[in-house]
């Protein structure tokens, strides 16, 4: 059986690392379900326990902010937020900072994969009307969603369950992160703008490229009920005793309580597969951990040297993982290793601010580089790299550097 287990569990993560199998349509996603159900099959788990496995105040927290951030989509938030930040009367380099403070803001709080998929298509065809080069555009929200998003733990989905799962403080993992996510997206702006001094004009000539993206109407309430209940959130998080999953599943079922807005739309929003990833992958992950493979590689990585639950082991593992099998795969197999406080803060930042450096490091990454492609534009992973590198790396130290002071 633990054999058996051993060759599900490194085909799951294979797919992980391929982002699918030879000779099979499947994503990640598919993947790692079937995993799940073929070690449901062969009873490595019951479906009692496999169903015991999944960390459900996770997944709710998770599904609750998918809500919210539907609710600012369809009330056309992002894209009013996009057509005033390409009216404003800077300069490109000063443009471009405002950007990376924007789309970071928001994807501390409404998640960065929402926040690009919104805003990336309409800010290419905002750099054409102005007639700038959209790629350096591009790539700054790429990078600064990301980077953005490790400040909160609502941010991304892998400090969602961080969070959850270590019962981190809201406030205090906040004030842990902020520091290095500020001087990170600094960092960010001051690479790009130097990268692309000179050459911020657009020199395309707009062939292949789509129409202009359809915008979403303004709604000024449905954008002010979605507003409130993501600052009611925050508030709570801070000051309520309750979990923070139960508040956030209220604050989703008030905005799904709507009289303009259909459930159907909001709900089509949520982003059922990364929820499928996330149980399959607690699934598999439960059943490896029952055959005690786990303890045994630990040890053995121990004799090497490599002692998972120190600082500079767990921030290379982090980073070493997070690129190899993506950050939410990365996260859940770390985590059972960490017990220090901070190391929670650290594998939140590491694995976060790690995906920048490859265009498959985060969903972000690809969702700008496709919309992008969508219009034209071709951003392949040479040139993404020269950005995504040298901003993962300093990122990265700036952080390494805060880490070492905080343990």
């Amino acid at each position: 059986m633990a054999t058996s287990i051993l060759i599900i569990f490194l085909i799951v993560y294979l797919g992980m690392i391929l982002g699918g199998l030879p000779f099979l349509r499947l994503d990640r996603t598919g993947v790692a379900l079937l995993g799940a159900i073929a070690l449901i099959s062969i009873n490595a788990l019951s479906l009692e326990q496999a169903v015991a496995s999944i960390h459900l105040p996770t997944m709710a927290l998770l599904f609750a902010f998918m809500v919210v951030s539907a609710q600012m989509r369809l009330g056309g938030f992002y894209d009013w937020v996009t057509h005033k930040l390409a009216g404003l009367a800077l300069g490109p380099a000063s443009l471009l900072g405002v950007l990376i403070v924007v789309s970071a803001a928001l994807s501390a709080v409404f998640s960065n994969d929402i926040v690009c998929l919104a805003m990336a298509p309409l800010l290419v065809d905002a750099c054409r009307r102005r007639g700038l080069a959209p790629v350096p555009f591009l790539l700054a929200l790429a990078c600064a969603s990301n980077i953005g998003s490790a400040a909160t733990l609502i941010g991304n989905p892998q400090n969602m369950l961080i969070g959850q799962t270590m019962r981190l403080s809201f406030d205090g993992y906040f004030l842990d992160a902020i520091l290095p996510v500020a001087l990170g997206l600094a960092a960010s702006w001051m690479l790009i703008a130097w990268q692309t001094k000179g050459r911020w004009a657009d020199a395309s000539d707009g062939t292949g490229a789509e129409s202009e993206a359809a915008n979403i109407p303004f709604d000024a309430w449905q954008t002010t009920k979605g507003l409130l209940i993501a600052g009611a959130l925050l508030v709570a998080f801070l000051v309520a005793p309750w979990p923070r999953e139960h508040m956030a599943l209220i604050g989703a079922g008030i905005l799904l309580m709507s009289r303009q807005l259909r459930s159907r739309n909001m709900l089509g929003l949520v982003d059922w597969e990364l929820l499928v990833l996330f149980m399959s992958l607690f699934v598999v992950n439960a059943a490896f951990q029952r055959t005690g493979l786990t303890g045994h590689a630990i040890a053995w990585l121990a004799s090497l040297g490599v002692r998972l639950d120190q600082p500079g082991a767990l921030f290379g593992a982090t980073f070493v993982l997070s690129n190899l099998v993506s950050n939410v795969p990365a996260v859940m197999l770390l985590i059972p290793v960490v017990h220090h406080p901070m190391g929670g803060v650290m594998l939140a930042l590491v694995s976060t601010l790690a995906g920048n450096l490859l265009i498959v490091g985060s969903i972000a990454n690809i969702i700008v580089v496709d919309a992008a492609a969508r219009r034209g534009i071709v951003i392949d992973w040479r040139r993404h790299a020269r950005v995504g590198v040298p901003v993962t790396l300093a990122t990265l130290a700036v952080s390494g550097i805060y880490l070492a002071f905080r343990f």
